[in-house]
């Protein structure tokens, strides 16, 4: 079997309520980021899903959180 085919079986797809269980995130702001182009989402009829890797891909392109009581903008001082 072809390595993509085999992995386009192996792919995981979550509908939205099952990325917000995973992510922590509210209904609305995973359909904004959909709308917005920062999340891919797959429709079949009125099924949404997203697939892992596209969710791992969005995850990933999060910033990521400074430690506490260092500021990189100075925005505070």
């Amino acid at each position: 079997m072809d390595l993509s085919i085999s992995k386009l079986l192996n792919a995981s797809a979550f509908p939205i309520a099952e990325v917000c269980k995973r992510t922590g995130l509210g209904r609305t702001t995973v359909y904004a980021a959909i709308k917005a182009g920062d999340l891919v989402a797959r429709k079949y009829g009125r099924r949404t899903v997203v697939l892992g890797d596209d969710l791992a891909r969005f995850l990933q392109s999060l910033p990521a959180v400074s430690p506490a009581g260092s500021t990189k903008s100075g925005a505070d001082e």
